[in-house]
């Protein structure tokens, strides 16, 4: 029997879709989609799996996507407050944007950049690039990201919100084997209350949480 608790809310979950290598569950409360942690690729696995992801920080291509994350903090910050890019892979490209720019950014990443004591210290505004559907225990994770917020702070996160674009099952994005929780605007709105944001903005390429 496969767990079908929430992994967000803790709440029962129904089956949601079932496919060769896809099984996901949502939760009847917070909508989170998820897949069961039986099913989860191992940490060697999933280290190998990001490490096939050619990610240059001087590719266009790869600063182009980030950039809806990047011009936000531009817009709402300046180069005396302090960032952090949670989650920041191979490649670093949003710290590489944001210095050249003169902003003070520090870089986390479990695999890549796993210097805990990031974790101590508290940001003007964080990013969270393509990260948030590999969070295992979101809870967890996002108590640990509005902790590392100041007041009035920001967490900026960019991933894949399912909106019914087309039938799950032919969706693209629930493919990648390391995508383990995906995003309904309920789960957001979920976060947002009972993790204590002040607000979150929900655009069609970021989302802004605020503390």
């Amino acid at each position: 029997m496969l767990e079908n608790k929430c992994p967000l809310c803790n709440n029962d979950a129904k089956l949601f879709c079932e496919k060769v290598n896809h099984i996901f569950y949502e939760c009847t409360n917070c909508k989170g989609i998820f897949r069961p942690k039986e099913t989860y690729l191992s940490a060697v696995e999933e280290k190998e799996h990001y490490e096939k992801h050619i990610n240059d920080v001087n590719d266009v291509r790869y600063q182009n996507f980030v950039s809806p994350i990047v011009n936000e903090i531009l817009k709402d910050f300046s180069s005396s407050d302090i960032g952090l890019d949670f989650g920041s892979g191979t490649g670093p490209v949003i710290a590489k944007m944001l210095t050249d720019k003169g902003f003070q950014v520090s870089n986390y990443d479990l695999y890549f950049a796993n210097d805990l004591t990031l974790l101590e210290k508290k940001y003007n505004y964080v990013s969270c690039c393509e990260v948030m559907e590999h969070f295992k225990n979101p809870l967890q994770e996002f108590q640990l990201l509005r902790n590392l917020l100041v007041p009035k702070g920001k967490l900026y996160c960019k991933t894949n919100v399912f909106q019914n674009q087309k039938p799950f099952e032919n969706w693209y994005y629930k493919d990648d084997p390391t995508h383990v929780f995906i995003y309904q605007k309920e789960t957001l709105d979920w976060i947002q209350k009972n993790l204590h944001f002040q607000k979150v903005k929900i655009y069609s390429d970021v989302i802004v949480f605020e503390s």
